[in-house]
């Protein structure tokens, strides 16, 4: 629970992903590159950017996918956020994440990285920065009820093949 053990478990979690494509197989390296160089880049603290803790939150049967109304973003994506020193690893930090940010618990984290995405954003640094999403998937618990969160302008279940046009949401 510290900087070091998210550090290590973030780099942990590329080195052992093997992405399918050649655009996964880039971000994977250039994930790694700068965990090679910023020993504390799995906290908003570092403003060139900073690794965050995604989660493709899906219903039990994974018809559905669980999607928040960002109000920074003004677009709908996953749940997730910040790590925090206080997380174990990265995938704990997506688990708190989700529950929080949803409501639900007994939600249940698969092994392993599901994927990983960059973005630029203005976060809670108030300057432009970088999120360095690693992706992790979680199923919730049938007949799971979201309850919106401070955090979302709204939360909602879309069904995975009818997305809303501007979600910005990596399924597979």
């Amino acid at each position: 629970m510290s900087a070091e053990s998210l550090h290590k478990s973030a780099t942990e979690l590329l080195e052992t992903w093997d992405p399918a494509t050649g655009p996964e197989q880039s971000i994977r390296e250039a994930m790694l590159a700068f965990l090679g160089s910023a020993p504390r880049g799995c906290l908003r603290e570092h403003a060139a950017g900073h690794i965050t803790a995604s989660a493709i939150v899906l219903s039990h049967d994974e018809s559905q996918v669980l999607l928040t109304l960002h109000p920074r973003v003004g677009r709908w994506i996953q749940l997730g956020g910040h790590c925090e020193e206080s997380d174990d690893s990265v995938a704990a930090a997506a688990l708190r994440e989700a529950t929080e940010e949803s409501g639900i618990e007994g939600l249940v984290l698969e092994p392993g990285l599901y994927g990983a995405q960059a973005h630029p954003i203005t976060c809670s640094l108030g300057v432009p920065t970088r999120h360095l999403d690693l992706l992790f998937k979680i199923v919730a618990p049938q007949g799971a009820v979201p309850v919106r969160s401070s955090e979302s302008t709204d939360l909602a279940w879309w069904p995975v093949d009818g997305l809303p046009a501007d979600a910005d949401v990596l399924l597979r």
